[in-house]
Formats: structure tokens, sequence, C-alpha cells
């Protein structure tokens, strides 16, 4: 008696498909719906979107009495080839669009169920239906070459090795940067509208000054590293603001060619960060900025006015 199991394919199941974060949700809709239904479903991903685990090479036909397609177009040579390899299952296209029904990419399914074709009402993307999941959102500000630190600079290892380890953290990554220019739509132009984006921000990883500032000033954690070797104007200012969560890397030793970093370090100020101390900490940083800025601007003038000799 054959097993009643389905494979869920889409497009970010293709080696060299385009996996966007609606398709990957739709097909997580449809295999939701499968499991709720009582029925076994398999998910199959690129191995480049999902390294080791099920792909389209891996998912052997004979296993499967049923494969179901889930959103984007209807249309290419990678669905006509997906119609050969399982031509003994029951395929179903659901959530998808579908541009010239007489396409072979069509008509090969069985049945479609799609989200917008000529002569239909258009249903609702299948992405809205997953319960949204709440990850921590990282703003990441890196520094470039500063080469007025001259052979202290250790700029391009540190920055490999940070986004390395931070590409294997569960979180969305916000690449920030702190240079306005209002010629260039993906700069800010205002300061204000930079402090506006970090203050939305869970976590702040940098390796600027600023970016370590403008994330305490607006009460949010910053795990920073200094990227000079052993330490400059980063680790002076966590210093300033008594902030703990500040990695320095050593001084490169002549003939040496180890990592500037260690994951378990940043591991373990990234939990701290996000941690009910690290935010505590981090707001009551910001706080005690709020409370001594009048006074601190007063300083400020008065120092200005004694070096200018204007009093």
């Amino acid at each position: 008696m054959e097993v009643n199991r389905v494979l869920v394919t889409g497009w970010p199941s293709f080696l060299h498909g385009e996996a966007t974060a609606g398709d990957v949700l739709a097909m997580d809709a449809v295999r939701g719906a499968l499991t709720g239904a009582g029925v076994e479903s398999h998910l199959a991903l690129s191995p480049v979107l999902r390294p080791g685990g099920l792909d389209l090479d891996r998912a052997d036909p004979a296993r499967y009495s049923h494969l179901v397609f889930a959103c984007g177009p209807l249309h290419g040579g990678q669905i006509e080839e997906l119609h050969r390899r399982y031509a003994r299952c029951v395929r179903v296209a659901v959530g998808v669009s579908v541009i010239d029904p007489g396409d072979p990419a069509v008509t090969g399914f069985d049945a479609v169920l799609p989200r917008d074709a000529p002569g239909e009402a258009p249903r609702r993307d299948l992405a809205a239906l997953p319960v949204p999941q709440r990850v921590p959102v990282a703003g990441v500000v890196l520094a470039p070459g500063q080469a007025e630190y001259g052979r202290r600079r250790r700029h391009e290892q540190v920055e490999r090795e940070l986004t390395g380890w931070l590409g294997g953290r569960e979180c969305a990554r916000l690449p920030l940067d702190t240079r306005l220019d209002p010629r260039d739509w993906r700069l800010c132009t205002t300061a204000a509208e930079l402090e506006s984006v970090v203050r939305g921000l869970d976590v702040v990883v940098t390796t600027r000054l600023h970016g370590l500032v403008l994330a305490l000033k607006n009460g949010v954690p910053a795990l920073a590293v200094d990227p000079v070797g052993g330490g400059a104007k980063v680790t002076a200012q966590a210093r300033a603001w008594s902030w703990p969560a500040i990695v320095t890397v050593p001084q490169v030793q002549d003939g040496a060619d180890g990592p500037a970093l260690e994951a378990a370090e940043l591991d373990r100020w990234w939990n701290w960060c996000l941690s009910s101390e690290g935010v505590g900490r981090a707001r009551a940083r910001s706080d005690a900025a709020a409370a001594a800025r009048e006074p601190a601007v007063a300083a400020l003038a008065g120092e200005l006015m004694d070096a200018l000799h204007l009093r």
C-alpha cells in the first residue's frame, strides 16, 4: 500500500533558484497545513540555503506520493524538470502566479490553486499565514581602514572574523553606515535619521566608536570590537561609558598569524547584551547620559571659552 507522504517544494528548492523570505514562508504554511491535517510532509530546500538538509537531489521520488509547489511564478525549465523527475507523484501548485495557462510548467500539474491567474479573483499570498517569529535585530556598524593606526590596525581580519561569526547567529542583520550623504538614498541624510534606526534595534555590533556611542546614547546594548591591536579609541570610549561589552584584539606579533577574535568571547558578550542585565545596563547608561547632558554642555562651553580666550 502506498504511503501518503508529501514533498513540499518551491523556488527555494532549486540550486539555481531564488530563495526569498516570502517563498520560504509560503512553503512553511503549506507544510504546517499538511501537518495539521495529519499528513507527513518534508521540505526540500537548496543546499545553498540549508547545507546538509533535504534537497531535491536527496529527495527520492519513490519515497513520495505527492508533490506540492508553493509560491512564485509557474514558468521555466526548472519546474518542467520537476514534473519529469516526480512524474509518478500527484503534483499540485498552490499560492502561485499563472502568467500563461498553457505553459508546460503550468499544465504539468494535476491541480493549480493560484494566488493570481487570468480570469480569476486574486487570493492573499500564503506568506501571510505562518505566525511571525521574533529574532533579535542587530545593527552592524563597521569601521573603514583607519590607516592612521599603521601596523596596529587589524581591520580587515577583524571584519572578516566578526562578520563570519555574526553570520552564524540567529538574528536579523542590518548593515548601517554612520556616513551621511543626501546624494545616496542608501545612506541617511541626517544624524536624526540614523539615530531613529538605532533606537529600533535590539543590539549593535560595531567596530566604530560612534557605533558604540550612538547605541548607548539611545539605550541599545552594543557589542563593541576594537580593531586596533592593543586597543585605541573604541576601547577608550567603552571605558568612558563604563561599558563592559568591549573586545580588544591583541597586537600582531612578528611572525604570528593567529585569529584576532575568539568566538567564545563574542558569544558571551552577545548573550549578555541580549540579556535583561545587558538591556538594563544600556538603558541605565542612556538615562545617565541624558541626566548629565545639560551639565556636560555647560562644562563644554566653559572649556571652549577658556581655550578660545573669550572670557
